[in-house]
């Protein structure tokens, strides 16, 4: 486990992310541009989920490179990239099921979101996070959960319309998973120092 740490907490690597994530971000939102135009403004903050995950992350990194936790962005961006993470790879993996094809656009979605999952967890033992962080960002996300599904602000797979209930309730779990997730390997654990290697 040595190597991967020493490559992980390698300063060129954190700014490589952080790059990679700020670009990821600034596309994603670019990519809800039509949905949000349509959104009631109360609304807006909920509906740009995997961005949003994004730019969490992009403030973990920043602290990781000043030498610095903000545990609260941590523990909002270790749950939100899983969850949306493994979220988009279903979704999209689901419309190639029900419509027999699935564009470049599509793959590269699914391709994208199962980093975004990874990049949460493999810095999971740099986290100081603690359970009133977890609970907070447990409220964030279950919330979110609520707007998608009861006000239909999620994202739109309209190939997928009639699955709907079943899309709900699968992420109402996926969203209890995430969150057991950042308990066991850092509320639980042990957190390591985030020692920048060069």
């Amino acid at each position: 486990m040595k190597w991967i740490y020493y490559f992980l907490t390698h300063r060129t690597i954190l700014w490589f992310l952080l790059v990679v994530n700020i670009l990821g971000t600034i596309y994603a939102y670019y990519w809800y541009r039509y949905q949000l135009a349509e959104t009631p403004p109360i609304f807006l903050i909920f509906v740009p989920d995997s961005p949003t995950a994004c730019l969490f992350f992009v403030f973990v990194l920043i602290a990781f490179i000043l030498g610095k936790n903000w545990p609260l962005f941590e523990a909002l961006a270790m749950v939100t990239l899983f969850k949306y993470g493994i979220w988009a790879v279903v979704m999209n993996y689901l419309v190639l099921v029900v419509s027999g094809e699935l564009d470049i656009i599509g793959y590269m979605l699914m391709l994208s979101h199962g980093a975004m999952a990874l990049q949460g967890l493999l810095y999971a033992p740099f986290y100081r996070f603690k359970a009133w962080h977890l609970i907070v960002t447990g409220i964030w996300t279950l919330h979110n959960d609520v707007i998608d599904y009861v006000f239909k602000m999620l994202p739109r797979y309209h190939m997928l319309d009639d699955y709907i209930p079943q899309i709900g309730y699968f992420t109402f779990w996926l969203s209890i998973v995430s969150l057991a997730l950042a308990y066991w390997f850092v509320v639980r654990g042990n957190s390591k120092k985030m020692e920048l290697t060069i």
